[in-house]
């Protein structure tokens, strides 16, 4: 019997702020980084990111640049410390509600975004969710490189990593259900059932008041 399915973007939809900003701000501190253009790089990049016009490739190189000379063993634990000292005080406690919820009813929930996959599956992992699809990074003698593997989950690339995962998980294609924030998820907006905004960006908005999506404006307490 085919199950509906539920798929959340990440940032800024289920936390406030985003998870590789929130990583990159860590691994200053934390002493991994001591170009004193990171983070301006990167806040540039995610200005580009907002307009719909971000060079993925580059992003994804910036961000794991202070990772890619350790072991996977300490990059996975870096995250970790991350994850529970950064993101998981930001998730929206509307959105763990609902996390909740329809875990409660058993329903399957997939998390996909366009950050990379090792900081979006740590987080689901503590969120309690199964599935999750970020951008994946090439090994080399393992160890985590700056070098996206395969189709980003990028724009219209969530599309197609979204039956990538549809076609090993044929009990979820019921009507899905999507909730996000970002304009670069217009593509996976159109193609679902059913669209929820949440704190939409202005582009989004405009796009939200045409097909009559329904905004939540999530907040932390």
């Amino acid at each position: 019997m085919s199950q509906p399915l539920y798929v959340f973007d990440l940032d800024n939809t289920l936390l406030d702020g985003d998870s590789s900003t929130l990583l990159s701000r860590f691994l200053v501190r934390e002493g991994y980084v001591s170009d004193p253009n990171y983070l301006p790089h990167e806040e540039q990049l995610m200005l580009d990111y907002a307009r719909g016009e971000m060079d993925l490739q580059e992003y994804v190189a910036l961000i794991m640049s202070p990772l890619t000379g350790l072991s996977r063993e300490v990059v996975d634990q870096q995250v970790a410390r991350c994850v529970q000292a950064d993101i998981l005080p930001r998730i929206y406690p509307q959105a763990l509600a609902l996390i909740r919820t329809l875990q409660a009813q058993h329903r399957p929930i997939l998390i996909i975004s366009a950050s990379v996959s090792l900081l979006v599956k740590a987080i689901a992992s503590v969120l309690g969710i199964e599935h999750a699809i970020g951008i994946e990074v090439k090994m080399d003698n393992d160890r985590y490189t700056g070098v996206i593997d395969g189709t980003p989950s990028y724009q219209a690339g969530k599309i197609t990593c979204l039956r990538h995962w549809l076609a090993s998980h044929p009990q979820c294609t019921g009507p899905l259900t999507f909730y996000t924030d970002s304009i670069n998820d217009l593509p996976l907006c159109l193609h679902a059932d059913d669209v929820f905004l949440v704190n939409p960006c202005p582009q989004l908005a405009a796009q939200g008041e045409q097909h009559r999506w329904p905004v939540l404006n999530w907040r932390l307490d």
